[in-house]
């Protein structure tokens, strides 16, 4: 197989926390669907936690785990988000972020003290999360006459393609979800039919 169509993310938020000399490290993991979804989850976190010292986060997004930011908020560089994003790599999660809110203690934890706390805080949310396996999904739309309504929906259900949303007028028009590795059978049968239009969309 030349690629992977399937990959690891978290289904849903989960959280964790890391006490060491007075600083307090609060870990949030959520799972994402775009890489913009940080900038929200940040802001809201800041409005929960207005009187902690630093919101860091690191986050690795898209299905070949390409993308990836990285945030210290003010901590030494290097010494937050990096041992964030490395704990997320190291359990080889993608679409995913981890922001640490931190609560300063008064004492100073030094570099190694701040890699190992932030490190540490990432595991533990990352320890109450359920970890799923995804596939990677292609997504077209396929436009129709209402008359083959009957030969493009018998290929939807032979292929169990995921209807994500469907409209029907004169002119039909399905948006599916296809898992990567069965594409090309899927499109090689729709493409058979008469005046029938395959669109692809995007990747998830």
């Amino acid at each position: 197989m030349l690629f992977e169509d399937t990959y690891l993310t978290i289904e849903k938020p989960s959280e964790g926390i890391f006490r060491d000399r007075g600083s307090k490290f609060l870990a949030y993991a959520y799972p994402i669907i775009t890489d913009q979804d940080i900038k929200s989850i940040v802001a809201e976190l800041k409005k929960e936690n207005p009187k902690a010292n630093h919101h860091c986060w690191a986050m690795r997004w898209s299905t070949d785990r390409s993308v990836f930011r990285i945030n210290d908020d003010g901590e030494p560089s290097g010494t937050a988000g990096r041992p964030i994003l490395n704990t997320l790599l190291s359990r080889n999660l993608t679409n995913a972020a981890v922001v640490v809110v931190r609560y300063f203690g008064g004492t100073l934890l030094g570099v190694p003290g701040l890699i190992n706390a932030y490190r540490t805080a990432t595991e533990l949310a990352l320890n109450e999360a359920i970890i799923i396996e995804k596939t990677v999904n292609d997504v077209y739309t396929i436009v129709f006459d209402y008359l083959q309504m009957n030969d493009v929906m018998r290929i939807i259900k032979e292929d169990t393609l995921d209807i994500i949303q469907q409209q029907f007028d004169n002119s039909c028009s399905i948006q599916v979800s296809i898992r990567k590795m069965l594409v090309n059978q899927a499109l090689a049968k729709l493409q058979k039919l008469p005046s029938v239009k395959v669109k692809y969309d995007y990747s998830i």
